[in-house]
């Protein structure tokens, strides 16, 4: 009884009007580039569920190349949460500024899981592709990222 409670509580969060704070750390790459030896990235996400479990979201990144390429980026994208079973499923697309003048437009499709650690907060593990408009074969890259969900 108190399992089918908890779970139903978490559920709760996918309910249009919720609103959303999250943050994710990638950089367990497997790149394409073989330029990148080491990958660090941050994302800041502010979301809204427009409609039962259908989210609107925002990005803002920073990512850490190597030791001389930094970038930032801005993105939107979208989730579709599967209650039954935890999974969500994104698309997105960002606009990536690196300081050496290099500019990218990237979508990012995204599989990842939602473990609730109370009816608030939820652990974020993600596999994600980040496809180069400019560069497919050499700035395209899979990835796994974990991020930390709050829903307010």
């Amino acid at each position: 009884m108190f399992a089918t409670i908890g779970i139903s509580s978490a559920f709760a969060q996918f309910e249009k009007g919720k609103k959303y704070l999250g943050a994710s750390v990638s950089g367990f790459d497997m790149s394409y580039s073989e330029t990148t030896k080491f990958h660090f990235g941050l994302d800041v996400l502010g979301g809204y569920m427009v409609a039962k479990d259908w989210m609107v979201m925002g990005e803002l990144g920073f990512n850490y190349h190597n030791s001389d390429a930094h970038a930032f980026s801005v993105g939107a994208r979208g989730r579709y949460y599967i209650e039954q079973n935890g999974i969500f499923l994104g698309f997105g697309a960002k606009y990536q500024h690196e300081w050496k003048s290099y500019n990218d437009c990237f979508l990012t499709p995204e599989v990842g899981y939602c473990l609730f650690l109370n009816k608030n907060v939820m652990l974020e593990p993600s596999i994600y592709f980040n496809m180069s408009m400019s560069d497919f074969g050499n700035k395209s890259r899979f990835g796994l990222k974990v991020g930390l969900g709050f829903f307010l």
